[in-house]
């Protein structure tokens, strides 16, 4: 059958056409839209490395939460050195105190040795774990810090036993309810110091205020408080100083006003460590 070439030439033009426009379809198709199966997988995995970054992150928050370190050496009965990132840290006991054995300027204390002997059974070598309440050194540069072996807090089980006394000290009062319940319980008990040392079961005389002492409580001037701690300590604090603001004077414990640090000192009280 003979086709005329006017018709013939127009017709395989058109299919030429056609079957380019198919193939060009077909392969702009491919290359534009993936696959759903590949879709998916790209979600999958983008989704899974943000699970990771997320799990990450906070394992990295819960390791500055929980600080856990090796104990290197018992200094005292509230003073340990640690290794931290290969170097070795002083630590101080938060809220409690224990009868002195190290300092050079006093004698050592009744019941510091005992108290020395009992911190160094319970965490010598052992690994604790440090918590920080509000301020992180004291101006000896120590690390201020709750001391936990396992579940137990070495600070009030050091209480409970009565080798140490409630010390608080603001703003690191987290567990100064406990610490305090728990001296009294060992001061009822007469366990440790609150038997073997007379100074620390002996009440606070009542002195009667001298005449300076009344002159001090009315002169504008005389600003520094005498405050006597829970423990016995004579403190005194200036304006300017971390507790200065928070710090009552009870007269009838013997508390009381100085016009002077001089004056202060003389009478045995000693100047606030959050002073400046």
């Amino acid at each position: 059958m003979f086709i005329p070439k006017k018709i013939l030439y127009p017709v395989c033009i058109a299919a030429i056409l056609v079957i380019g426009i198919f193939i060009g379809s077909s392969f702009g198709n491919g290359k534009v839209s993936p696959p759903p199966e590949q879709t998916a997988a790209t979600v999958s995995v983008n989704e899974s490395a943000s699970a990771v970054v997320v799990t990450t992150e906070a394992v990295g928050t819960g390791a500055q939460l929980s600080e856990l370190v090796k104990v290197t050496r018992v200094v005292d009965g509230d003073t340990i050195d640690v290794e931290i990132a290969g170097k070795i840290e002083r630590v101080r006991y938060i809220g409690i105190d224990t009868p002195e054995t190290v300092d050079p300027r006093k004698p050592v204390q009744c019941f510091g040795v005992e108290a020395s002997k009992k911190n160094k059974e319970l965490v010598e070598g052992k690994t604790v774990r440090l918590e920080k309440d509000i301020t992180d050194r004291d101006k000896y540069k120590r690390l201020l810090r709750y001391i936990w072996l396992g579940d137990t807090l070495i600070n009030q089980t050091l209480v409970e036993q009565g080798f140490a006394k409630s010390y608080s000290y603001p703003p690191d009062i987290k567990y100064q309810d406990k610490f305090v319940a728990a001296e009294k319980k060992a001061r009822e008990d007469k366990l440790g110091l609150w038997t073997a040392c007379t100074s620390a079961t002996t009440p606070a005389t009542a002195v009667t205020p001298s005449a300076t002492t009344q002159a001090s409580t009315a002169n504008p001037s005389c600003t520094i408080k005498g405050n006597i701690s829970a423990s016995g300590e004579k403190i005194y604090h200036l304006q300017g100083c971390g507790s200065y603001s928070k710090t009552t004077i009870d007269e009838s414990r013997s508390e009381r006003w100085f016009c002077s640090e001089q004056e202060a000192q003389s009478a045995g009280w000693r100047r606030a460590l959050n002073c400046p």
